[in-house]
């Protein structure tokens, strides 16, 4: 591939995602969720996790983990439990007001990337995520 060619897809792949990622942040900031605290939400969506295995999924150490917990918590997004099975462990999960947020944030991306690809022909459409696949290699 040529060099200009492997630069411009870059800069294109790029140049979307962070139009992608401004959408997002516009419809988080007056909920008070960042991107981070998000990726955590997305995690409980599957089912309460220990506060380490939350971390474990998002990569990041437990201690960043908890404060990403106590920010969910304060806002009524997640709710802690002891965990049956473990004294020592702290099971978190999605309060009512977490899951109907995750719900509407779900609703609005879908519309939001909807409405960047209502650009493209349906044809086109196919396309790309066909193209996608092969790169994100599904």
């Amino acid at each position: 591939m040529e060099p200009d060619a492997a630069a411009r897809i870059a800069d294109l792949l790029s140049r979307t995602q962070r139009r992608l990622r401004r959408q997002v942040r516009r419809e988080l900031g007056p909920l008070g969720v960042t991107p981070a605290r998000l990726r955590a939400l997305w995690a409980l969506s599957d089912g309460a996790l220990r506060v380490s295995d939350l971390a474990e999924r998002l990569d990041v150490v437990p201690r960043s983990a908890t404060s990403v917990v106590d920010d969910l918590e304060a806002a009524g997004f997640v709710e802690r439990r002891p965990d049956p099975e473990d004294r020592r462990a702290t099971f978190v999960d999605l309060t009512d007001e977490g899951a109907g947020l995750l719900r509407r944030l779900r609703a609005s991306r879908r519309a939001g990337v909807a409405e960047l690809l209502d650009r493209l022909s349906p044809d086109e459409q196919s396309d790309l995520i066909r193209l996608l696949a092969v790169l994100a290699g599904d």
